[in-house]
């Protein structure tokens, strides 16, 4: 068979299949109302037998095609117009809706979507019916119309299996073990504390802390000369460390409380006491600096009677041990005191199984990274063991001991310094071990989805209220503007706004030059929460706003200062550094950096800052005082002027001051002299006892008694009204 055969059948073909289509078009039922002529191809299908060789059968399927898209039935116009049922007189919403979803919702046309929001303050004009509506809009669009609205339920999604770790159920008293007693060190700030531990453990802390006050818990591990061992924590004795100390007696077994005894009981005294009362631990009394002259161990036990520490002598079960922590009196007695209390209390752990428990204290170490001091409260940690805390997880790969000292192992009661986290966990959270890696994952997994669905909760409840307050704000703005037609209630609310829209930025840096935004940078977790506490005791906002932008751990940063810089804000860093590099950029941008190491000095720099940001206040202070004992006029021209004969009581009158008024302690007049005279001459100033006229530069009746005050003005700066505590 030769080549033209092939092709002339290929073509034939063709053409049976295109006559195919055109006979399926032809034999459908439409109505003769309904067709609609259509021009046909620019290649007649009689072309096609004159020259096969010239069909294309793409060109007839679009043909047959295109008369497809112009046959309209009368069952799909019927179909297209038809308006959807409700239910029970209920309509579904969503919080987003387009003019066209929400009419088809409601059964009802576009045309009445539009008329509904005639009465809104939405701009008709701008509106298509793909153009989106939002919740409070749509609401109050299907009341309008008279009907309910209800709220589209979300696809409820599948219930994840809790995959959390916990601790193990109690271990078998069989195979307890003694550990060593967990004693926290309470009291007041500057009480002794840290001196009283140093004397303890023959080191020098005190001397290394910011002014001798301890900044943040110090975890160690005493041995006693008895061969007995006691693990100290030294907290904080500020007043803005009161979380830290809360989160110290969580872990503790006896609580050594330290007071003066030439201070006696004070307020973070009395804080310590109810902190051990809530953890339902011991207490010890120890009444330090006894060796001052003014030093009464007596008052301070009686004073501790009005707060329920009712010491042995007077009949209670409260050990009292008189010390001298400077000079290491009785310290052998309070720490058998100590022991005695543990032996009695008989404190006991599992030195076996998963690790348990908690953090201290946690930092980002330059060279270490993240680094937490923690306290073994079950199990044995080793090198290697996958550790569990808050939304973090670590690999143990190093630990060391108080002094710095890499140890390989850390039993119950032992304080250990921790490195391999990925992230730094917060101070107080419970610390577990888990069998791997992978299951590290899931528990860190499962711990930060419980966060976000709360947060999501939360979130949807703070909308709510906010949707609740605007609504009703518009509300009552459309009843102000009910009688208006909308275009008349646009133009209102442009007129309202107008002049924020006209604002150039540099006059809306003004407006909020009363802001004052920090970036807070701390060396651990614990310093930065004490700071943050503290920031939200601010009450101020009234007079400068204070905007926490940022806070973090670790040394002064590029991102802190390009926050900073963005938001016109002050980097605070407390007990952290910040390198040359870091000012240099700092004092090229003109952002602030104010380092501290104690923390009520980075408190009153805050405050100084928050004083920089407030408007000067006017004061006016009084020059001189002079009395009306006569009055008369004269004319200058065609106006009478008023002249008050004077007699300065006080001080002395000067021409070039402001001067007011006053009639019956009421301010009648404030201003300049248009003259001053004395004996008919032109003078600038008047002293005390001189008599004088005088006229206004505004034409003003005197009365006789009326008195005149001359002062001036200043500006001074005011100070914020907050008050920290301390």
């Amino acid at each position: 068979m030769n080549r033209g055969l092939i092709l002339k059948f290929e073509n034939l073909v063709q053409l049976r299949g295109a006559c195919r289509q055109l006979r399926t078009v032809s034999h459908r039922k439409v109505p003769k109302a309904q067709w609609k002529p259509v021009q046909s191809s620019a290649h007649p299908v009689c072309s096609v037998l004159l020259y096969p060789q010239l069909w294309q059968k793409d060109k007839l399927i679009s043909i047959a095609l295109s008369q497809c898209r112009h046959l309209a039935t009368k069952e799909e116009t019927k179909k297209k117009k038809k308006k959807i049922l409700l239910t029970q007189g209920e309509v579904e919403i969503r919080q987003k809706m387009t003019i066209e979803e929400l009419a088809r919702a409601m059964g009802k046309d576009v045309d009445h979507i539009y008329e509904a929001l005639l009465y809104t303050d939405v701009d008709v004009v701008s509106l298509e019916p793909d153009s989106v509506l939002y919740e409070d809009h749509i609401k109050l669009i299907v009341k309008k119309s008279g009907m309910k609205y209800k709220s589209a339920k979300l696809k409820e999604e599948k219930e994840r299996e809790n995959k959390d770790a916990v601790k193990r159920p109690p271990a078998d008293p069989a195979v307890l073990t003694p550990r060593p007693p967990v004693v926290t060190i309470l009291g007041h700030v500057d009480h002794g504390k840290t001196t009283l531990l140093d004397s303890l453990r023959k080191t020098q802390v005190a001397s290394m802390e910011a002014g001798g006050i301890t900044q943040h818990i110090g975890a160690f591990l005493v041995h006693l000369p008895s061969g007995e061992k006691i693990t100290f924590l030294d907290t904080p004795g500020h007043a803005a460390f009161s979380a830290m100390r809360a989160r110290g007696t969580l872990v503790t077994d006896i609580v050594i409380l330290v007071v003066a005894a030439e201070d006696g009981v004070m307020e973070q005294t009395v804080e310590s006491i109810q902190h051990a009362k809530n953890a339902g631990v011991p207490i010890i009394l120890a009444i330090n600096k006894c060796d001052k002259p003014e030093a009464d161990p007596e008052r301070v036990k009686k004073e501790l009677l009005a707060h329920d520490v009712v010491c042995e002598e007077f009949g209670g079960d409260v050990q009292a041990v008189n010390i001298s922590a400077l000079k290491g009196e009785n310290l052998m007695v309070l720490a058998e005191a100590t022991v005695a209390l543990a032996e009695m209390l008989e404190l006991k752990a599992d030195p076996t199984g998963l690790v348990e428990g908690m953090v201290i204290e946690s930092r980002k170490d330059k060279g270490k990274g993240p680094v937490t001091t923690a306290i073994i409260q079950r199990g044995t940690l080793r090198k290697g063991c996958v550790l569990v805390a808050g939304k973090t997880w670590a690999k143990v790969r190093f630990m060391f001991d108080e002094n710095g000292k890499a140890v390989d192992a850390a039993s119950p009661g032992v304080p250990v310094e921790i490195m391999g986290w990925k992230e730094v966990p917060s101070a107080g959270d419970e610390m577990l071990e888990v069998e791997s890696e992978q299951r590290a994952h899931e528990v860190v997994a499962w711990r930060t989805y419980v966060e976000q669905q709360e947060k999501v909760k939360k979130d949807v409840e703070v909308i709510e209220a906010k949707q609740k307050e605007h609504r009703m704000e518009y509300e009552k703005k459309q009843q102000k503007l009910a009688h208006l037609t909308w275009r008349q209630r646009k133009a209102v609310l442009y007129k309202e706004n107008k002049h924020l829209m006209l604002l150039k930025p540099k006059e809306r840096t003004e407006m909020d030059k009363n802001v004052l935004s920090v970036v807070v940078k701390g060396d651990v977790d614990g310093s930065v929460e004490a700071i943050l506490n503290i920031l939200d005791s601010y009450d101020a906002d009234d007079e400068c706003k204070l905007d926490i932008i940022h806070f973090g751990m670790g040394d002064i940063s590029e991102t802190d200062i390009s926050l900073a810089e963005t938001f016109n804000g002050v980097v605070f860093g407390f007990s952290v550094k910040a390198n040359e590099s870091i000012k240099r950029l700092a004092a090229k941008k003109g952002i602030k950096i104010k380092l501290h190491s104690v923390i009520y000095k980075l408190i009153e720099d805050l405050k100084e800052e928050l004083n920089s940001r407030l408007p000067p206040a006017v004061v006016e202070n009084t020059i001189g005082e002079a009395s009306v004992i006569d009055i008369f006029s004269v004319t200058v021209g065609k106006n009478k002027i008023a002249v008050a004969g004077c007699r300065v009581q006080k001080g002395l009158l000067d021409k070039k001051m402001k001067f007011k008024l006053i009639r019956n302690r009421d301010v009648i007049w404030k201003g300049y002299l248009s003259s001053l005279k004395h004996h008919k001459d032109d003078v600038q100033v008047i002293k005390m006892g001189m008599d004088c006229g005088l006229s206004l530069d505004k034409n003003i009746e005197f009365n006789i008694g009326d008195e005149i005050i001359c002062y001036e003005e200043k500006e001074v700066q005011q100070t914020t009204s907050w008050d920290p505590g301390f």
